[in-house]
């Protein structure tokens, strides 16, 4: 624990830290402010009073200080946006001291992830509120969020891909300040999930300008033409008027291109800030030294022709930017009318577009799945008593010692193990309500998933074999479908049926099967199903009320091994201990409840 405290006392003491910055940082901002204001001030009145002096004074008394006036504007804004970047860094750090304590609810909890009918994530509660997801996300871009999703949808199941994501996960848990940035560079421009599938759809768009040669010269020609005509005017070869009025028709002749930009502007301006986000992440990533191959791979993404991935970002986000200045109606009227200045900032960026449109989708993608890595790492990192586990290439083999649920009070939670290393192989374990049977699946599973994605797990030691998990713990009736209970559970087990008999290697989990039916029905069907696995070659964990499910031991004594889980009961008292015992239960609880309760129960 003595790690964790120091876990604690860093976050507290980049707190502290950023505060102080905080503060020297609203300060600047207060004095440049008003710095602002006496040059701007002083800049009018200069200009005032020393009009008629000459260029030598109004330069030193209104030009020189309008100029220092513009310089602190963008003082101004950097510091600005330093007090934000500092505000989040509080924020973020704060939020991390609270999911320690086990208060995650600021964090994104993936609710549109859910699906009852997924083999797994739904019975283990991986999305949705106080799920495991929200424990451990802190994605900071849409498409950082969506790998992270896939990861837990879609396990691995090859052993040299789980270590090299373990070696990822390892590298980066050391690296606090770079996934801090990272998160907080993604934070300060969050954008929507759907700013980044449209930033795809736009690049792989055709360009609609660039490809007509006529528009290609017009811009050229307006300014050759405009450059003439004032040349001529100057000269006093032609009337102002006239170049004037050439000027004129320019700006109306422009307007005829305004609406197909306003629409890319519209469509696509603002979805394309969440560039100058990307643009920094990409350079941070970009200057950080890798080592694992994953890391070193995915830094290798983020390349271009003849320039850095974080410059041709950039580049990009300014062309954006600069096409907003035609908000400022009179800097476009005349830029438009000079050199057709519209037209010419879109062909630049469909120039861009045509460069690079091929890697952008890459780049995006490479800098969310870097988002998702920097997750798993700060779980890493939060959990220093956490371990990696070794992977077998062994089939079947499932050993842990001391597993404990990640969401479950350090303090209070009673850890278990787990041992097989065999095919066939099922435990079964038997026991009274509230003793710890669906809580100890769950744990078991939720530490499974956790190593086959890469991640560290709550155990002592651990040793898996990444078989495909599949689990039966929720199965609930569906009234749009018209499906009662027991018939949703047969239909889960069919899909375990089918998946085997397709050759599959699973590790399966289930609890109370068969529930939807009569007890005889029920044993019956159980005895038969469980019989039909071992046939089957499977591997798992089944959890029951029924004890007769105990007596299967007679038939596979070398592939079934029983485990349960007592109530206890002393002085007249109900008591739990929760941890898992040899044997079948002996003590079940539910008359003893009722009896306690006042519910009377006849006894034989």
């Amino acid at each position: 624990m003595e790690k964790l405290e120091q876990i604690i006392a860093t976050y507290q003491q980049i707190i502290q830290k950023a505060e102080l910055e905080l503060q020297s940082a609203r300060k600047r901002i207060y004095y440049i402010s008003l710095l602002r204001l006496v040059l701007f001030v002083g800049a009018i009145t200069g200009a005032v009073t020393f009009w008629a002096d000459g260029w030598l004074y109004i330069s030193v008394f209104a030009i020189l200080p309008f100029i220092l006036f513009v310089w602190l504007v963008k003082r101004h804004n950097f510091w600005f946006h330093r007090k934000d970047f500092l505000k989040k860094k509080i924020v973020i750090n704060e939020q991390e001291l609270r999911a320690i304590q086990y208060d995650f609810s600021d964090f994104e909890d993936g609710e549109e992830y859910i699906d009852s009918g997924h083999l797994y994530t739904f019975d283990l509660d991986v999305f949705g509120e106080h799920s495991l997801f929200q424990y451990i996300n802190r994605t900071s871009t849409p498409v950082g969020k969506q790998h992270l999703a896939d990861w837990f949808n879609s396990h691995l199941e090859n052993k040299e891909a789980i270590e090299q994501r373990q070696e990822a996960i390892r590298e980066l848990s050391t690296e606090l300040e770079y996934r801090q940035q990272i998160r907080l560079l993604g934070l300060l421009y969050k954008g929507k999930p759907a700013d980044t599938t449209e930033i795809k759809t736009w690049a792989d768009s055709p360009s609609y300008y660039r490809k007509h040669t006529l528009l290609r010269i017009i811009p050229i020609t307006v300014s050759i033409i405009n450059l003439v005509c004032i040349s001529l005017a100057f000269s006093g070869i032609l009337p102002a008027s006239a170049a004037g009025g050439v000027f004129i028709s320019f700006v109306i002749f422009s307007s005829v291109f305004s609406k197909g930009i306003t629409k890319l502007q519209t469509t696509y301006g603002k979805k394309l800030q969440i560039l100058s986000t990307y643009a920094d992440q990409i350079l941070l990533t970009e200057k950080k030294e890798m080592h694992s191959p994953i890391l070193q791979q995915l830094k290798a993404e983020l390349t271009s022709q003849n320039q850095t991935a974080s410059q041709a970002v950039r580049q990009l986000s300014k062309l954006m930017n600069a096409l907003d200045q035609r908000s400022n109606l009179l800097m476009s009227t005349i830029l438009n009318g000079l050199i057709f200045w519209e037209l010419r900032q879109v062909m630049r960026i469909e120039q861009w577009k045509d460069t690079h449109a091929k890697d952008l989708p890459r780049w995006i993608e490479t800098i969310g799945e870097i988002d998702a890595y920097c997750s798993l790492a700060t779980f890493a990192y939060n959990h220093p008593e956490y371990i990696y586990p070794k992977i077998c290439s062994q089939s079947f083999h499932l050993q842990a010692k001391g597993l404990g649920h990640p969401l479950m009070d350090r303090n209070k939670c009673v850890r278990n193990g787990i041992d097989i290393d065999k095919r066939p192989f099922f435990i079964i374990i038997t026991g009274a309500n509230m003793a710890g049977k669906s809580t100890y699946l769950r744990t078991v599973g939720v530490n499974y998933l956790l190593a086959c994605i890469g991640a560290p797990v709550w155990a002592d030691q651990m040793e898996i074999y990444p078989a495909r998990l599949v689990t039966s713990l929720r199965t609930s009736d569906s009234l749009t479908d018209n499906e009662s209970y027991f018939f949703a559970e047969l239909k889960r087990l069919k899909l375990i049926i089918d998946k085997l008999e397709a050759g599959e290697e699973l590790f399966i989990i289930l609890d109370e099967i068969l529930k939807g039916t009569n007890s005889m029905d029920k044993q019956k069907g159980s005895f038969a199903l469980i019989k039909q696995f071992m046939n089957m070659n499977a591997n798992g964990i089944i959890a029951t009320h029924d004890l007769l499910l105990g007596t299967l031991i007679d038939s596979f004594p070398q592939n079934i091994r029983n485990y349960c889980f007592e109530a206890d009961i002393t002085n007249n008292e109900l008591t739990f201990s929760y941890r898992m015992r040899d044997g079948v239960a002996q003590n079940m609880n539910a008359c003893f409840l009722m009896k306690k309760m006042g519910i009377a129960v006849i006894d034989d």
